[in-house]
Order: C-alpha cells, then structure tokens, then sequence
C-alpha cells in the first residue's frame, strides 16, 4: 500500500503523508496487518487460534542485555555468566571434586534466578515468563544445592526427619 491508499507510514507516528490521522485500533477489528493477513475485511475478528502459526512471542524481558551495536557476546553476558559458572561446576566434578562443583552448579542456577530477577533484559536467559523463570531456576538451584549438601559419603548437612523416613521405607 501507498500513502495515497490511505497506509499509515509506522516511521511518522501515526500520521499519513496526506496529514490525516492514523485510524484507531478497536479490538474487534485487530491491525490492518492482522485482518489482512487473516483474509478479513476487518468487520469481525475470528477468534480461532490460526492454523499455521507465523511467529512466537519473545519472553517477557527477553530482548539484549547490552546495546545492539555492542559484539554479540557482550549482549548475552547473563547467559554467558550462567554457562561460565556451570561450566566451571563440571569442570570441578570432572576432577573428583565433586561435591563443590555440584554446589556451583546449583549455584549458577541461582545466579540465573537473581539475575532474571533484577535486570530488565537478560537475552537468552529468558525462556517463559520472568515469574515462571524465576521459580525454575531458583527451585532448582536450591534442590541441586540441598542434594549435594547431604549426598554419601561424609553429608556435609544431615537433616534428622529424612533419615528417619529413609529408615521407615526400607524397614516397612
């Protein structure tokens, strides 16, 4: 479409070239791009999920942590410190330390929590919402960090009603 079909250039604001204004958006008749795409004249809206989906929706906070003209590591820096600090959690388990580097591990989850938490855009950090995120990454940052605290040999945290539930399934 032309500014002479009455188009609505999106660089302008909201102005046609013609002077006129944009037309209002009303939610039985979606965008212009939605109702064309759709094959609707714009009267009424389906409310039918599309048989072919076109695109997905990105995460809530899910755009670049850094400027785009910035290298794209430096962009994904949330992500990248997440990763580094897994990465040094295997390394660790790697070379029989294991109980630390499966502590960090736990830990880097919880990093991952904190940082979705705080900042506004962390990159590919985000999958789902930023509660949904929070949750998993936090929930499971606790329970690797909690298991490897009372692993065998030597736990370096016993907690006394497990044990004993222990010792009421294998004796029941």
């Amino acid at each position: 479409m032309s500014a002479e079909d009455g188009a609505v250039s999106p660089d302008r604001g909201g102005d046609g070239a013609d002077g006129s204004a944009a037309p209002e958006r009303t939610e039985a008749a979606g965008t212009a791009g939605e109702s064309a795409a759709s094959g609707e004249s714009g009267a009424k809206k389906s409310r039918r999920f599309p048989s072919v989906t076109k695109d997905t929706a990105r995460p809530e906070g899910g755009g670049r942590a850094a400027p785009g003209d910035a290298p794209a590591p430096a962009r994904q820096w949330p992500m990248l410190t997440v990763l580094g600090v897994t990465g040094l959690g295997l390394v660790l388990v790697a070379f029989d330390v294991w109980r630390p580097g499966t502590i960090l591990i736990g830990v880097a989850l919880l990093i991952g929590a904190v940082l979705r938490r705080v900042l506004p855009s962390v990159g590919m950090l985000a999958v789902r919402s930023r509660f949904t995120d929070m949750v998993t990454y936090g929930a499971l940052g606790v329970a690797i960090v909690l298991l490897a605290m009372m692993a065998q040999p030597k736990p370096w945290l016993e907690i006394p009603f497990l044990d004993e539930t222990l010792h009421f399934t294998i004796s029941g």
